[in-house]
């Protein structure tokens, strides 16, 4: 009787079902953490301001997916020199860009900005300077395929205000104007506001949370869950920047701050 003859691989599979062959190389598998991460701290670089000062930006990376941490002003979120520099202490979940700025003189010369953020005991450093390599542009698109006149994009001029307050929640209304670019088929894309709790001691929900601009406007109702002093953020992007996931350069959205106190007994009003 003759011997069954076996393809090598057909051989090889039998073998490694009894341990006997060679088991495959590991595959990288990346895993999503829907909460217990840290928030990395981010130096997106600098800008120029007319008078000489610079603008130095910065965001974050918080590496959940589901949950947002709220670290507040101290040991955990600090800037050195200067503790607090007008940073978040709430922090949405995955990667913001360009959130907030610091300003610093013309004569900061190689002086440095260190911002620590500490959460979930994991503690995360970045180092902002005015070294040329950091030097960007905020104001005018730089990269292509956003229109025809990619050169000459600018981002939205923005105003957001209380237009209306209730117990316990407001009616924010954003004005914003635009250059219109970039253009699809030859359309304006349009601008939209997304709107996040900036600072503040309990939770904002907004509804909606983002919005497209019909006529230049878009409103949105702002409802917290506890007293205390608030500042709100509105994203305004044109199309072309971060709400449209474009991560690689600085242009073209505008954030703005309000700041609204919700008193004892629900009461809310807007601060100048």
């Amino acid at each position: 009787m003759r011997g069954l003859a076996l393809h090598p691989r057909r051989l090889c599979a039998i073998l490694s079902a009894l341990i006997l062959c060679e088991p495959a190389a590991p595959q990288l598998v990346q895993l999503r953490h829907w909460n217990g991460q840290a928030v990395a701290p981010v130096y997106e670089g600098f800008d120029t301001n007319a008078d000489g000062s610079f603008n130095m930006w910065f965001g974050y990376m918080n590496r959940n997916y589901e949950e947002e941490l709220d670290i507040p002003v101290g040991p955990n979120n600090n800037f050195e020199p200067g503790g607090d520099r007008g940073q978040p202490t709430h922090f949405q979940v995955r990667r913001h860009k360009d959130v907030f700025k610091v300003v610093v003189p013309k004569d900061f010369g190689d002086q440095k900005l260190v911002w620590t953020l500490n959460g979930h005991g994991q503690a995360q450093q970045v180092t902002g300077s005015l070294a040329p390599v950091w030097m960007i542009d905020r104001v005018r698109t730089t990269r292509g395929g956003n229109s025809e006149r990619v050169d000459s994009n600018t981002p939205p001029v923005v105003n957001a205000s209380v237009s209306a307050t209730q117990t316990m929640s407001a009616t924010l209304t954003v004005a914003a104007t635009d250059d219109g670019l970039p253009l699809r088929a030859g359309k304006s894309v349009g601008m939209t506001v997304a709107w996040a709790k900036y600072r503040g001691p309990g939770t904002v929900t907004f509804q909606p949370p983002t919005a497209k601009l019909a006529g230049g406007q878009a409103v949105t109702t702002a409802s917290f869950s506890e007293a205390g002093e608030y500042v709100l953020q509105a994203v305004v992007d044109d199309g072309s920047g971060e709400l449209a996931g474009n991560f690689g350069y600085h242009c073209c959205w505008t954030n703005v701050q309000l700041k609204i106190n919700v008193k004892g007994g629900g009461n809310v009003s807007a601060q100048r």
